[in-house]
């Protein structure tokens, strides 16, 4: 079990221009059933709860927030840079893992669809920083404090936490905006990556945002 407060020497004021979100995944290939066989039984059910009641109008409320304060946001999605998947990782040739350029299912979904002037990072990995030049181009941005959501919270967010970390972010993960097919697991991932990040809530991000330093 992962509760909070957490304790983190993370927990900082976040800096105007030097704060940026990143959302993970939020894409139809894994939140609409009819584009993932995968999503059935109670596990399935379990995830599609959580993200519809609770992780999807966190992330919207999320990204208004720092729409109207004028911060960074990044969007990572997994979509192979091709039609016919060459250029995937082994891992995601052998898991079977394809999502062809340009293709519905990669699409971030319509409730999250990114703004003209936000960046979109296609990916063909778990981790964000192994196959895209987002290191590069937060540092291009002056970002400091990196805030991440998105699923699944023990793949790619993890990945996402740990990698940013041992770059030199100051990661705040937002754990109610996050989700994985169990709370168990949800929990367990937590509980891992707690000291690499600074782990709390979506109103909590929100009122950080509101007294950010300039």
């Amino acid at each position: 079990m992962f509760s909070l407060p957490h304790r983190s020497p993370r927990d900082l004021p976040f800096v105007t221009d030097h704060t940026a979100l990143l959302l993970v995944d939020m894409q139809r290939a894994w939140l609409e059933p009819q584009f993932d066989p995968h999503l059935e039984g109670p596990d399935a059910a379990y995830f599609l709860n959580r993200t519809r009641s609770q992780v999807v109008p966190n992330q919207v409320r999320l990204l208004n927030a720092f729409r109207e304060a004028r911060q960074n946001v990044l969007h990572t999605l997994i979509e192979s840079l091709t039609a016919d998947g060459r250029d995937r990782s082994l891992d995601h040739k052998l898991s079977d893992m394809h999502l062809p350029k340009g293709s519905p299912q990669a699409q971030v979904i319509a409730e999250l669809t990114p703004a003209e002037n936000e960046i979109v990072l296609p990916k063909t990995s778990s981790g964000v920083f192994n196959s895209t030049n987002i290191d590069y181009v937060l540092r291009n941005l002056e970002t400091r404090h990196l805030i991440i959501a998105g699923i699944v919270t023990d793949q790619c967010v993890d990945m996402a936490v740990r990698d940013a970390a041992d770059r030199g972010y100051l990661v705040t993960l937002v754990a109610d905006a996050c989700a994985t097919y169990t709370e168990a697991r949800h929990d367990a991932c937590l509980n891992a990556i707690k000291g690499y990040c600074w782990i709390t809530d979506t109103d909590t991000v929100l009122g950080r945002l509101r007294e950010m330093q300039p």
